[in-house]
């Protein structure tokens, strides 16, 4: 008997720094050759707060520190048969160089201004971004 397909859970991490948010240049899977923030897959019994610090240990060797949660996407990836809730976390810049720890899933990671962001974007950014949401100045909101 086949399983029903059900919704992925991905992690994406909004790193503030200063005006700037941290991108990296997509070049694996679904997605590819777009611009997407750190993150992956939520592991079981993991929190979005902790999954997001590690990803993004794991994916650029930062650190950040007062990670949030933020709002979430639904995304349906038709072409590839994807579908994902994807859990944003907002977190502060806390030092260091972001190097391309995985280079053959993200080739380089940069630094933006939110205002004004690259594109193409992987569809979780994308989606975010038609919500409207802009990150907060503030590490004090909650959700």
């Amino acid at each position: 008997m086949d399983q029903p397909q059900r919704p992925a859970v991905g992690v994406s991490v909004i790193i503030r720094n200063g005006d700037k948010i941290l991108l990296g240049w997509r070049v694996a899977s679904h997605g590819a050759n777009s611009w997407q923030l750190p993150g992956g897959h939520l592991e079981y019994g993991e929190t979005p707060e902790g999954c997001g610090a590690r990803e993004v240990r794991e994916e650029t060797g930062l650190t950040v520190v007062n990670l949030r949660r933020g709002p979430y996407t639904n995304d349906i990836f038709a072409d590839e048969g994807k579908h994902y809730i994807t859990l944003f976390v907002e977190a502060d810049y806390a030092g260091g160089e972001p190097l391309p720890l995985e280079p053959t899933k993200c080739a380089r990671w940069e630094w933006f201004r939110w205002d004004d962001l690259p594109e193409p974007q992987f569809l979780p950014l994308a989606n975010l971004m038609r919500l409207g949401y802009i990150p907060p100045e503030s590490t004090d909101r909650n959700y």
